[in-house]
């Protein structure tokens, strides 16, 4: 999950890479460090991030034209100045940022260890710097020849970037299972984990493929291979030059930026794909491959977190229009049993970054088993996007909070588009639903702004509660995983430990846990089922337990059993939950703020997670 930013050309490379490394720090920011080339290799290193790096080279020598730099999420070895990289051999010959796992390190280090290397840091990668050195000085091999025997012989992934200071005129790049992408420009390489650092750089890019290196020159000039070093002749990717806007508009944070961009976003998630004219949901990608779609046995749904949370309510909306088996999976589990993936089967991967490992690993196995792939994303050219058969873009721009907020209202509203394009291919829908349903979507922009009136509220009901050590939240039906995703939000930036779940199973054992200290968040949205949920709620009532109901305007709710009442903009019942998850939102920004916690960047975690 760290990220890693290059540069080799005839510029100074620094400035490059510590821009580079603060769009990247949505990949870890436990640590960070760059080392630079300038006759002699100049390497600075912090803990904490990339700011405080900044703050400590300020009065530091880093013009040079070669930079590697890298942020850091911690796997083997704690955050500290010592275990950030760019990592150097024992001599200082090579230096080395890498991202990913190296399984068999003990291993390799013993050996090491029993050639007489020593070791500064508790970090894997240091390990793997050292092992090219071993190789490079007990066969007097050059760079390229010494990392590619020294990859052969590695077990896990990874995506590094390698420089020999003897030899200043190029750099090696690799790549397994971890992304890594180069861009080409008139002499010069920008190298980066995803595109988006180097894409005001250069439009010309490769993405490296798995079990492949190349070596980049500072005369402009490069070469490709694979492990067994024979020439690859790469494909070369246009891309566009990155519109994302990263400052913060005037908010405190990037999540609350991104709360309220929702109205936006899911205009652009909606846009060329509803044609009210028409009364029609265009989605190419479906259209082409319509026999597909009208002919599948079964749908599985694939995400990580929040993603995973989409997909629930995606199952729900599919199974409702589309008469089709839905099943949902954790990715991070889908590989590790024997999924049943039979002929004319659907495989769909959810991920805002498009990178997530642990559902990259279980897209590959759906290819493997000849499942046809259909990927949801955020992110351009990502490794999901291109290693599926088609693909449809969320479209809602960078996402920085790591906390998904945008990019979950636009996975639930793509997932329902894609529902009602299946449906209409199938004919389970009837036309005028059809067009009601396309005519509620178009108006749900709106709603979303009138539902972020609701803040002033939800920021009350954050200061009676933000003290509180635990909470539940409850939903039934479409509902349930919009709890699921309100307790992660809490989880994820306040620390406040947080479950959620079906409103139903209360009495199947987590209603021994309510009494006056615990607040009860009950999505309660669903006119079909409410009569059932009131029936819930008056059982932890009768508790002691403080209840906070979110529901709709104008439906009627029990006054004496809610503490608080959240009302959100009526819609059509298929689309309430992108309305009932902005109010969680908020109030898990708001508890976050209170306890003092970094709102876009919590503790332990990252945006985008790239190691299993």
């Amino acid at each position: 999950m760290c990220g890693i930013m290059g540069y080799i050309g005839k510029k100074d490379g620094y400035p490059i890479v510590i821009e580079g490394l603060k769009k990247l720090e949505y990949r870890g920011y436990d640590s960070a460090g760059v080392a630079i080339m300038n006759g002699s290799l100049s390497l600075y290193k912090k803990q904490g991030k990339v700011r405080e790096l900044e703050n400590y080279i300020h009065t530091q020598k880093t013009n040079g034209n070669i930079a590697l730099g890298h942020t850091r999420w911690a796997t083997h070895g704690e955050p500290n100045d010592t275990n950030a990289h760019p990592h150097l051999s024992e001599t200082g010959r090579i230096a080395l940022v890498h991202n990913g796992i190296i399984e068999n390190y003990a291993t390799l280090k013993s050996f090491l260890t029993s050639k007489g290397y020593t070791f500064k840091s508790d970090t894997d990668s240091e390990v793997l710097v050292q092992y090219i050195a071993w190789y490079q000085s007990t066969y007097s091999l050059d760079l390229n020849e010494a990392v590619r025997r020294a990859l052969g012989d590695v077990e896990g992934t990874y995506a590094i970037v390698v420089l020999d200071t003897l030899k200043p005129n190029g750099v090696i790049v690799a790549k397994k299972d971890n992304p890594l992408v180069f861009g080409l420009n008139e002499g010069e390489f920008y190298i980066a984990s995803d595109a988006s650092p180097i894409s005001n750089f250069t439009q010309e890019v490769i993405y490296l493929k798995d079990g492949t290196y190349a070596e980049l020159f500072d005369n402009g000039t490069y070469e490709v291979y694979d492990l067994e070093k024979k020439s690859i002749d790469p494909e070369l990717t246009t891309i566009q030059s990155s519109k994302d806007n990263y400052s913060l508009d005037g908010y405190d944070s990037y999540m609350l930026k991104e709360i309220h961009e929702q109205a936006q976003t899911l205009e652009a998630n909606m846009e060329q794909r509803i044609d009210l004219e028409e009364g029609e949901i265009r989605i190419p990608e479906i259209d082409e491959h319509k026999r597909i779609f009208n002919s599948a046995n079964k749908i599985i749904l694939l995400g990580c977190g929040t993603s995973w949370h989409a997909a629930l309510i995606g199952k729900y909306i599919i199974e409702s229009l589309c008469d089709i088996p839905v099943e949902v999976d954790y990715a991070s589990e889908f590989r590790y049993r024997n999924p049943i993936i039979r002929e004319n089967d659907i495989v769909i991967p959810i991920s805002q970054s498009g990178e997530t490992a642990d559902t990259l690993a279980a897209l590959k196995l759906a290819n493997e088993k000849g499942a046809f792939t259909y990927s949801l994303v955020n992110t351009v050219g990502s490794t999901i996007a291109r290693n599926s058969d088609i693909v449809s873009y969320l479209k809602v721009g960078v996402e920085i909070g790591v906390a998904s907020t945008k990019a979950f209202t636009a996975q639930v509203n793509l997932l329902t588009m894609m529902a009602l394009k299946i449906a209409r291919i199938k004919g389970t829908i009837e036309l005028s639903k059809y067009k009601e349903i396309i005519n509620c979507l178009d108006a749900l922009p709106g709603l979303v702004e009138k539902t972020l009136e609701c803040n002033k509220l939800v920021k009350i009901i954050a200061e009676n509660y933000y003290k509180r050590d635990h909470a539940l939240f409850l939903g039934r039906g479409l509902n349930f995983p919009v709890a699921l995703e309100g307790a992660l939000k809490l989880k994820e930036i306040s620390y406040i430990h947080a479950e959620g779940y079906p409103a139903a199973e209360m009495k199947h054992g987590p209603i021994a846990l309510i009494d006056e200290q615990m607040p009860v968040f009950v999505i309660a949205t669903n006119r079909s089922i409410i009569q059932k949920l009131i029936s819930n709620v008056q059982e932890i009532k009768s508790r002691k337990g403080e209840v906070i109901v979110l529901k709709e305007e104008g439906q009627e709710f029990p006054n004496d059993l809610a503490s608080y009442a959240i009302e959100i903009p009526k819609t059509h019942e298929l689309l309430s939950p992108v309305l009932a998850s902005i109010p969680l939102q908020l109030f898990s920004y708001h508890a976050a703020k209170l306890r003092g916690c970094n709102v876009d960047q919590p503790r332990n975690l990252a945006k985008s997670v790239t190691v299993e």
